[in-house]
């Protein structure tokens, strides 16, 4: 017989019994096993989770006494966040539940994004709210393989609509659990960011490449929560190495675009001190809805519709040299082994000769602010080619293979290692 999985439900008991305690017996004639974390402030629920809301407040070091007495309602909650995240972290390591879902308005959800991202990848992670797919989730607070869904009729009590959510987000995360494939971790990693290659090539040759030399080469779509991705599993220090080449949600995020993938895009493996091999791959193009008009700073700029979601109009040469001073500054935060590839002839498939976004004053200025902007904790390697020429996947090679010779990057896993 299958083993059972068990399922964190996360709820404000004192104000949601209803529908946790639905949420509950909907996990259970699914086959799963419901595990109630109870983080409710002023009152007790009408059931008894396995995890009431004091040892909520003592996994966040405190007590629940102390959380009402601090003041408001966004203290009180950011504390319970904090315990619930703790309290749900160390509930993963001892191997006591095979996923979680919450529920909540803006302020469960508030909650419930802390537990997510203190849970690995791999972990099911389900989120029922009122505000699911709203702007006001910002990209960093969004862990990496995160669901949701819109809680319809949500606001007040059970009904017919709320049910139908309830019970299919119900069945979601236990049907997730039972289905997980968790990551390999008999490779090391290396993170990759890139876009399509009709844009960006380069992963072409290099992902190959490095799995020859025993490395599983995760490549990040950076589309907003592509890079959010790839800064999330950083930041859990779920990489050897990171190939950041595609920076364009650094420059979506500059320039005020909501495709972007938060404020510290570029920042985590620096922080971590993972080695990285980055580039400027697409920095000038900015990301917008389709559905949206044009941003009027970028009115008379080049203007392509990818389709109906997502258009790009292009940046000139004073807005890519702010972005240039803005990648020094990230590289010169970072705390590990940093190599910055400048690819002189070009950063993305359109910007060369007889192509539609060619624009060789904008490329020179940023060219000519980065070779400045380069910090003295990161090596500059310039290459006069293109980012997708054969002369830049080399290049990055010959960076990771003199690493991993150095003992900077750890080796590969090959042939019957890797069995």
């Amino acid at each position: 017989m299958e083993e059972k999985r068990r399922i964190l439900v996360i709820g404000t008991g004192d104000t949601k019994a209803d529908e946790l305690l639905f949420m509950r017996e909907r996990i259970e004639a699914v086959g799963g096993v419901a595990v109630m974390m109870d983080v409710s402030v002023l009152g007790d629920p009408p059931y008894r989770p396995e995890h009431d809301r004091y040892a909520v407040a003592k996994a966040a070091d405190t007590t629940i006494d102390a959380i009402i007495a601090s003041g408001d309602e966004n203290t009180a909650m950011t504390l319970m966040a904090l315990g619930a995240s703790r309290l749900a972290r160390s509930l993963h390591d001892e191997g006591e539940i095979d996923g979680f879902i919450a529920l909540g308005g803006s302020m469960g959800t508030d909650l419930a994004l802390d537990v997510a991202l203190a849970l690995p990848l791999g972990v099911p992670k389900f989120v029922v709210s009122t505000i699911a797919y709203s702007h006001l989730v910002p990209p960093e607070r969004i862990a990496t393989d995160l669901m949701m869904i819109l809680w319809a009729g949500g606001l007040y009590g059970l009904n017919s609509a709320c049910k139908a959510v309830l019970s299919q987000a119900s069945g979601a995360v236990v049907g997730a659990a039972r289905a997980v494939v968790k990551p390999d971790m008999s490779r090391p990693k290396v993170g990759m960011s890139s876009l399509g290659k009709s844009c960006l090539q380069y992963m072409v040759t290099l992902k190959p490449e490095l799995e020859k030399r025993g490395y599983e080469v995760i490549v990040f779509h950076t589309t907003g929560m592509g890079g959010r991705a790839l800064e999330a599993i950083a930041a859990q220090k779920g990489f050897v190495a990171v190939l950041d080449f595609s920076l364009q949600e650094l420059a979506n995020q500059l320039t005020g675009s909501v495709v972007n993938s938060g404020t510290d895009r570029l920042e985590n493996a620096g922080r971590q001190g993972i080695p990285q091999i980055v580039a400027p791959g697409a920095i000038d193009m900015v990301d917008f809805p389709t559905w949206q008009a044009v941003p009027s700073r970028f009115a008379e700029r080049p203007y392509h519709a990818h389709n109906r979601l997502l258009a790009s109009v292009t940046s000139d040469g004073a807005t890519r040299q702010e972005i240039a001073r803005a990648i020094g500054d990230k590289l010169a935060a970072a705390t590990g082994p940093t190599a910055f590839i400048l690819p002189a002839g070009g950063i993305q498939q359109w910007d060369q000769e007889g192509e539609p976004l060619y624009e060789p004053e904008a490329l020179s200025a940023f060219v000519e602010e980065m070779r400045t902007r380069v910090p003295e904790n990161a090596e500059l390697h310039e290459i006069s080619g293109h980012i997708n020429d054969v002369a830049f996947s080399a290049k990055a090679l010959e960076i990771f293979d003199r690493w991993v010779a150095e003992g900077i990057v750890p080796p590969g896993v090959t042939g019957r290692q890797a069995a």
